[in-house]
């Protein structure tokens, strides 16, 4: 990432989000690239920024919230192996809302390959039948149409997962979940992108980008939901989100996860941003359902174990 070039425009972009930096630090601050100045601004302790993009074109919505915290050249580095970690869980379409948007999806895995990704990884462990869930989703067909058009079948892979590259791992200080068996590929990637769909869970209330990461998981994932705020804490320390990515083209205001019911959807042209995805999540949550963190414990669970930042008053939220 220190290779990264800015242009002017770029540059002047984003300072105004670092303006107050600069004056608290003097110019001796800045004596690293503007990326890792934005991420060490984004810092727990810091407060944390979450871009929220509005827009009828979904792609567009995924560019303009991710160069709003620092654009994808913040979060990938050449040569990185990417996991795109959407929820591709139900045999729905996407204009049923349970399942990851296929266009942001493909936004995300377009803008990590520009920024140099050696592979992008595009899977999620569902909860349906996988062949059908990923046909019906449309990520596969969108994803697969993107590389054979692109050539760019050795770096941009959809996939499923296999049984056999979960592994058991140990997960130091836990909560709750002291080990479960990962997926590989999620725990050897140099960059995790999490792009979960924003939507209701009958038990979570919500779920967004703390809950998407429940998809690297193996075993019998209904056991985590006797304690699932610990054990949504735990998981998301163990393969922590470098950049979440919400999806909020339309949600699913009941009946979730599955939905199924187009009465339950609502369009809303909006797409989160954040190198926290606790920060992400809390503001998600309250844009969109009109949800406090008391509201979603497993979101005040996160806040109370420093998972990301420590409070919604250390959130700075920008509109693109």
């Amino acid at each position: 990432m220190s290779g990264c070039k800015w242009s002017r425009r770029k540059f002047l972009k984003v300072a105004g989000g670092t303006a107050g930096i600069a004056a608290a630090g003097g110019a001796g601050l800045f004596t690293g690239t503007l990326p890792s100045l934005l991420r060490a601004a984004d810092a727990p302790g810091n407060g944390s920024r979450v871009a929220v993009a509005s827009g009828a074109n979904t792609a567009e919505n995924v560019r303009r919230a991710i160069d709003a915290v620092g654009g994808i050249r913040a979060f990938v580095s050449r040569g990185d192996v990417v996991v795109v970690k959407p929820n591709i869980g139900w045999d729905r379409t996407p204009e049923q809302a349970a399942n990851t948007d296929p266009e942001v999806v493909i936004a995300v895995a377009e803008l990590c390959l520009s920024a140099g990704a050696k592979e992008v990884r595009v899977f999620d462990r569902t909860c349906n039948e996988p062949r059908r869930c990923y046909a019906s989703s449309g990520i596969q067909r969108i994803v697969e149409e993107f590389a054979k058009k692109h050539n760019a079948g050795d770096s941009l892979r959809v996939y499923h997962v296999e049984d056999r590259k979960f592994q058991r791992t140990n997960i130091p200080g836990a909560l709750v979940l002291r080990e479960w068996d990962l997926y590989r590929d999620a725990l050897e990637a140099d960059r995790i992108i999490n792009v979960p769909v924003a939507k209701h869970h009958t038990l979570a209330n919500v779920t967004l980008g703390l809950k998407n990461m429940m998809g690297v998981m193996g075993g019998n994932r209904g056991q985590v939901h006797f304690r699932l705020t610990e054990c949504l804490v735990d998981l998301n320390r163990k393969i922590p989100t470098h950049l979440a990515v919400i999806d909020a083209t339309r949600i699913l205001l009941r009946n979730g996860p599955s939905g199924g019911n187009l009465a339950d959807v609502k369009e809303v042209g909006k797409v989160f941003a954040s190198a926290d995805v606790v920060a992400a999540d809390v503001v998600a949550a309250e844009r969109l359902f009109g949800m406090k963190p008391d509201d979603v414990p497993h979101l005040r669970k996160a806040l109370d174990a420093g998972l990301g930042v420590a409070s919604r008053a250390g959130i700075r939220v920008v509109e693109t």
